[in-house]
């Protein structure tokens, strides 16, 4: 959604860290973070799942990741949705 952002901390490895922010620019774009043989990777992606830009960065150098919704207003709150895990054999009835 656009306004969304993902901020990457990163030691830059001289002893202090560095910011990088990745922003969804236009409607109907999104933020995607994935993570995969020691890459952390964030990307802003189109609505057909093209990558517009892409920040990749070492697992072992990130010291923060912290994505900020766009719609954290009253008005729009963030919708978030969970599921819970049943254990086998702990059927309610």
């Amino acid at each position: 959604m656009k306004g969304d952002r993902v901020e990457a901390v990163v030691d830059t490895g001289q002893g202090g860290t560095q910011t990088f922010e990745i922003v969804a620019t236009r409607a109907g774009r999104r933020i995607e973070v994935t993570s995969a043989r020691g890459v952390i990777e964030v990307s802003e992606v189109t609505r057909s799942g093209t990558p517009v830009r892409t920040g990749r960065f070492m697992a072992s150098r990130v010291v923060a990741l912290v994505e900020h919704p766009a719609a954290e207003s009253r008005e729009r709150p963030v919708e978030v949705s969970t599921r819970r895990r049943m254990r086998a054999g702990s059927a309610e009835e």
